[in-house]
């Protein structure tokens, strides 16, 4: 919502004058900031974990995913990246391929990129197609006695390239992944928050017949003050619970955290951020196009509200 928002610092210092502690300590921003959250998100996303860093909100989410499924392994993108934990460096190809190379438990599928993939505009399904390659990771984790916890996906992968998965994707996926007992998460650190414009979290483009299982929030969350949420379902927040081990943070949900976190909700729905997202966007995307036309170099010009990629090429053809 801006640099040094003057809400936003005003929330900060109100609430630092008063009390900051942590979340053990009852207190009603936290409980406030939750429910104004929900709102914001389909209605069986109902359980909040709250913490600093989207690093940590992804890693809180794989142990979600592996103790409601007792299973271990992970299907990620090719090109993701998810974190700087070693946990999410295990997760990511981006990072995992300069390192210690792929982990046994991790599987990787295609990015659902319809211009420069291996299924492109032309094909006849690329939906269908780009899904089965999941589904056929899955057959191929299960012949090698493999089982699978979760598909943990960027809604639109950013380090991958400023992907718009195709409409549908996520839900056949989704269908896939929960035939074999896993769990689908959708990391929204990047472009949660109204950066679509159209919609308040990316994952929502896929159609209103889709609902992650668990979702990760970080970046513009706290509008630079280190804050981060994961959101899940009842059923596996209890899963996780059931473990006698109570999830803690000393920071994460504190009352300071969450009076800013609020008044960044405040700030978009007040300045109709998501309006101004659709609309510069839409500008710079027709900007962009008209450039494409006078440029070869410029092959393809894609995005949702303010997440826009200019892929830039040296052969049309190829």
């Amino acid at each position: 919502v801006g640099h040094c928002h003057p809400d936003i610092v005003k929330a900060a210092h109100e609430q630092n004058q008063l009390l900051n502690t942590n979340s053990r300590y009852l207190h009603d921003n936290l409980v406030d900031y939750a429910e104004r959250l929900s709102k914001t998100l389909p209605e069986k996303l109902c359980i909040f974990y709250f913490l600093n860093s989207g690093s940590e909100a992804n890693d809180l989410a794989l142990r979600l995913a592996r103790q409601y499924t007792k299973h271990e392994d992970v299907i990620v993108l090719d090109h993701a990246y998810h974190g700087h934990l070693t946990s999410l460096i295990d997760i990511s190809p981006y990072k995992f391929r300069n390192l210690e190379g792929q982990k046994e438990w991790v599987h990787v599928a295609p990015v659902p990129d319809t211009y420069r993939g291996p299924y492109r505009e032309d094909h006849e399904d690329s939906v269908t197609a780009y899904a089965d390659e999941v589904k056929n990771i899955i057959e191929h984790a299960h012949k090698r006695g493999r089982k699978i916890a979760a598909f943990f996906v960027e809604s639109l992968p950013s380090v991958g390239g400023q992907i718009i998965p195709p409409a549908g994707y996520f839900q056949k996926v989704a269908e896939h992944v929960h035939k074999a007992g896993g769990v689908f998460i959708a990391d929204e650190i990047q472009v949660g928050f109204g950066r679509v414009g159209k919609h308040f979290w990316a994952f929502q483009l896929q159609g209103e017949d889709f609902i992650p299982d668990i979702v990760t929030m970080g970046k513009p969350i706290g509008n630079g003050h280190p804050l981060a949420c994961v959101a899940t379902t009842k059923e596996i927040a209890e899963a996780f619970a059931a473990t006698g081990v109570e999830y803690f943070n000393t920071f994460g949900g504190n009352p300071v955290s969450c009076a800013i976190g609020l008044a960044v909700l405040d700030v978009i729905e007040k300045e109709h951020l998501q309006a101004h997202a659709t609309e510069v966007g839409n500008f710079l995307m027709k900007i962009l196009k008209e450039q494409q036309i006078k440029h070869p170099i410029i092959g393809d010009v894609r995005g949702c509200g303010l997440f826009i990629g200019v892929d830039l090429i040296k052969d049309q053809a190829e």
